[in-house]
């Protein structure tokens, strides 16, 4: 479609400003050629901490100051999504889960009689994939299966859980908080995700570390505020989770950064929030894109397409010149082969074996069973589909 062109007269009156761009510059006849400059209409916030010190080494609060002074990286309140799920999954982990437990991902149904409310959460792609390893779960963003995990857990003990790690703003006390459908600001999730790259320790975020006086005195130096919330080998565990979602689940777009990298997607059922949270061992940085007015994005404007593009960008300017650097591993964790598809130990008939990381004293002692004594299980599950 193309529209009509107009005289310029019609539309246009001396004294009237036209934003554009400059597409052409012929010098030797002083001609241009311009094309009109659309105000976005989208909005974004990008904030980054130092993962060890907690100094928060940029803060941006939207898109262009001059315009409007509102900072969306802490005073705006948005639906997290998905990017909230590691919360759930940190949580069930100290409750005795692991990275190889099985959850099956199949149909459920939650019916409020008292308000007359039936709820049919679906995944993305609303299709339902059986037996799940933890891992897997978190890594693909599978609705269900955190939705099961969390009733598991308890609601009460996500949230308590979610405080530990620095998140103030009210959460609703429901299922709905495994897809992340209460308003946070970008600052808390942050600092949440900075516990997972700092083993377990909560750090209070820094913005002004030193004043000086006009005759260049220093009079206050910020201290630093580390508090242990949460096991090392629970945050090392999920560490090595959420990388697994960057190489092969939802967060494969900041593979190019080409370090180690640990995050998660987010985005809101529909389309109004879209996020990216991930840290490498020095800096944890949280990308959120959305509309003031909480409308569509657009078709297909996901955490991964809208978000993860921004982190990349940013993060490679912050870390040119680096070193590159590996996670630590702490002690309390040990690594097992285990069959990729039951969680269990391999068998020689096992199609695929990884190895997983797990706490001590965690690691399955059963072996995968085989083959012919899990068709029918297996065939029962499909039939309830």
């Amino acid at each position: 479609y193309e529209a009509k062109v107009r005289i310029p007269s019609e539309v246009l009156k001396a004294g009237d400003i036209i934003f554009v761009q400059v597409i052409n510059e012929i010098m030797e006849d002083n001609e241009y050629e311009f094309a009109l400059y659309q105000e976005p209409v989208a909005q974004a916030a990008l904030l980054s901490i130092e993962a060890e010190t907690g100094h928060v080494k940029t803060m941006i609060g939207g898109r262009d100051f001059r315009n409007s002074q509102f900072n969306r990286a802490y005073q705006s309140r948005r639906q997290p999504g998905s990017a909230f799920k590691p919360i759930v999954y940190a949580a069930a982990l100290d409750k005795g889960y692991t990275a190889a437990s099985v959850i099956i991902d199949s149909p459920v149904v939650f019916e409020d009689t008292e308000r007359d409310f039936v709820w049919k959460p679906h995944n993305y792609k609303e299709k339902f994939y059986g037996p799940t390893l933890f891992r897997d779960a978190l890594s693909k963003s599978r609705n269900i299966v955190t939705i099961k995990i969390l009733q598991d857990i308890g609601i009460d003990y996500v949230i308590d859980y979610a405080r530990k790690l620095g998140i103030t703003s009210e959460i609703n006390r429901d299922l709905s908080i495994a897809l992340g459908s209460s308003g946070l600001s970008l600052l808390e999730i942050v600092n949440a995700y900075s516990v997972f790259s700092n083993l377990g320790y909560l750090i209070e975020p820094v913005f002004i570390t030193k004043i000086y006086d006009r005759d260049g005195n220093l009079i206050e130096t910020s201290k630093l505020m580390r508090k242990k919330v949460i096991d090392m080998s629970t945050a090392y565990i999920m560490t090595s989770i959420l990388e697994s979602v960057v190489k092969s689940g939802t967060g494969r777009r900041v593979k190019a950064l080409k370090r180690p990298v640990a995050g998660k997607t987010g985005t809101t059922n529909n389309l109004f929030d879209a996020w990216f949270l991930g840290f490498t061992p020095r800096f944890t940085t949280g990308v959120w894109v959305g509309l003031d007015q909480e409308a569509p994005l657009g078709k297909g404007e996901t955490g991964s397409r809208a978000a993860s593009p921004i982190w990349l960008e940013y993060m490679q300017n912050a870390l040119e010149g680096k070193p590159v650097r590996t996670f630590n591993v702490p002690e309390g964790i040990v690594f097992a082969r285990i069959d990729a598809k039951t969680g269990l130990l391999p068998i020689e008939e096992s199609e695929k074996t990884i190895f997983e990381a797990f706490k001590e004293g965690t690691v399955p002692t059963e072996y995968t069973p085989k083959p012919d004594a899990v068709s029918g299980s297996e065939d029962l599950f499909k039939e309830g589909l």
